[in-house]
Order: structure tokens, then sequence, then C-alpha cells
């Protein structure tokens, strides 16, 4: 039975340990590492040795640098697999996580199914979980309205409609025979042109709201 690494990013050092031996009890998952700031994520992670990254979205009070964290990560392991774990349910906050290459976002009160997610993420199987799914259809159904659409490429709208349609990202690869690179810097030009907010924008819309 293959384990599967998992390299956990939490502030909070009491639920940091409960995650620890909650995710240790599953035998098909191993936390091989874990960090509670962002320059600890970095100086600890190791490519290599990482299959899932689990990553809290604010690691000092409501910043939002767990996104910046996630952006960090990717550049030193393009393939890695980041699964944001939050308690933020604001719309902009969800579609940043994403565009900053998150694969799955998943709320604190839903750790129950944190497992099945590592999982699904490892094998490149991820569907949106529901805290997340209804952010991002909003966010797609006002993209592809008439102006919005004016502002896409061809490609953009293929791609955005393969989205629309409920497409993973490895289906979106094989149907359009591009890499995961090619489609995050997709995505990322979309999210752009819709005037999509900055980490820092939505920290401060978040800690305005005071979402914890």
């Amino acid at each position: 039975m293959e384990t599967i690494r998992v390299f956990l990013v939490e502030d909070d050092p009491i639920w940091r340990k409960g995650l620890v031996d909650f995710l240790n009890r599953d035998q098909e998952l191993q936390v091989i590492g874990e960090a509670g700031t962002k320059e600890d994520a970095i100086q600890q992670f190791s490519a290599a040795d990482t299959d899932v990254v689990l990553m809290d979205i604010n690691l000092t009070e409501n910043n939002l640098d767990g996104i910046e964290t996630a952006l960090a990560l990717l550049q030193l392991a393009p393939d890695c697999k980041i699964i944001m774990l939050t308690s933020l349910t604001a719309e902009d906050v969800i579609v940043e996580s994403f565009s900053a290459g998150a694969v799955n976002y998943i709320s604190k009160s839903s750790f129950k199914e944190i497992p099945d997610a590592i999982r699904a993420a490892h094998l490149r199987q991820s569907a949106i979980h529901p805290t997340a799914a209804a952010a991002l259809r909003n966010e797609f159904l006002r993209m592809k309205n008439e102006e919005n659409q004016k502002l896409l490429s061809p490609a953009e709208k293929e791609i955005l409609q393969l989205i629309h349609q409920g497409h993973t990202q490895t289906q979106i690869e094989q149907a359009l025979h591009i890499t995961k690179r090619t489609i995050k810097n997709h995505i990322n030009r979309i999210l752009k042109k819709m005037g999509v907010k900055t980490s820092k924008e939505a920290a401060a819309k978040a800690n305005q709201k005071k979402l914890f």
C-alpha cells in the first residue's frame, strides 16, 4: 500500500498537533513535515519527499499569507498539490486560492473529509469541495457573460468552458493537450482580466468583515 506523504502548514500549534495525530491514524497517510510560518514552510519543504501540502490560509492573524506561501512552494515545485485549509468563506478569497494554484479548498469544520481530499489530490482527481464550489461557480458564471467574454482569448474561453462543465485539471490537460503550468497561466490571466483581487486586497476585505 502506497503511503501519501503530507506536509502541513498551520500556525496554531494545538490545531496542528491535532491534525498531525488525526492524519497519521490513517494508514495511507503520513505527515512528513510541519511548519507554522511562511518562512519555516519554505525552509523545511522538500519537493522530493512531499506528495500533498495542507496549507492554512492565515498564518499570521488575517493576512492570507497562506496564499503567498502556496505560491512560494509552487515556485520550488510546480507540480506540488496544495489543499487550502481555512474557516474563510469569502468568494474572492476562495477564487484567489485557486488562482494561486491550490487544487482544493476545505473548511476546518469539514476536517473529517481531509484524508479523502488528500487521496484525491494525490491521484490528481480532486473534486472541488462544496465549501468552494459555489464561489467558483458564481465567479465562472460572471466570467461567461457577453461583456466579459470579449476580454478573453479563444484558448481562455475554451478552458473556462471546460472548467464550468466540471472537468478536472487532468481532463483539461488531456482534452487540450497542454501542460498543467499552461493551464495555471491561462487561469491567472482570466482572473486578472475579470478583476479578481490580489491576496493583499482580499486580506484587507477579510479583515474589514472580521472573518476568522
